[in-house]
């Protein structure tokens, strides 16, 4: 049995670096993370948030079955999806370190593919990035 995957990632962070946040919706086990990370860039927050998601994704359906799903990332990160298809170069040193762990856990599935799609169209992870954003303002605010 071919399982297909579809999940949508985002990661941001509030200025550049600065607080940072991953959204990631894993739409076929409808799934929801929202997770604060610390200070990172915009890419890095990216990067953590598809590394998070494909983590996830062979957490909640187990070995075996990962080795024969497929998996649809959509990120509106248009950088990060050049990356990851080969078609920009990564010249700084710690995106190369984020870009090879998703590599190697690309290992763990029959395929994974990225694909680009704008803000309007990855509005669930968008608002979960946001969402622990906030959350985290919340509790500094309270200290």
């Amino acid at each position: 049995m071919n399982e297909k995957i579809i999940m949508y990632t985002d990661g941001g962070s509030r200025n550049n670096p600065g607080p940072s946040a991953i959204g990631v919706y894993i739409e076929t086990l409808d799934k929801k993370y929202a997770e604060y990370i610390g200070e990172k860039t915009n890419n890095e927050a990216e990067y953590e948030a598809l590394i998070f998601g494909l983590k996830k994704i062979k957490y909640l359906i187990g070995k075996e079955k990962s080795k024969r799903a497929g998996v649809e990332c959509y990120l509106d990160s248009e950088l990060v999806v050049k990356q990851l298809n080969h078609e920009y170069k990564l010249t700084e040193k710690h995106i190369q370190g984020l870009f090879l762990k998703v590599w190697n856990l690309m290992l763990d599935f029959k395929g994974v593919k990225f694909y680009h799609i704008g803000r309007e169209e990855n509005t669930i992870a968008d608002s979960l990035v946001n969402q622990a954003l906030d959350e985290k303002e919340k509790q500094v605010s309270l200290l």
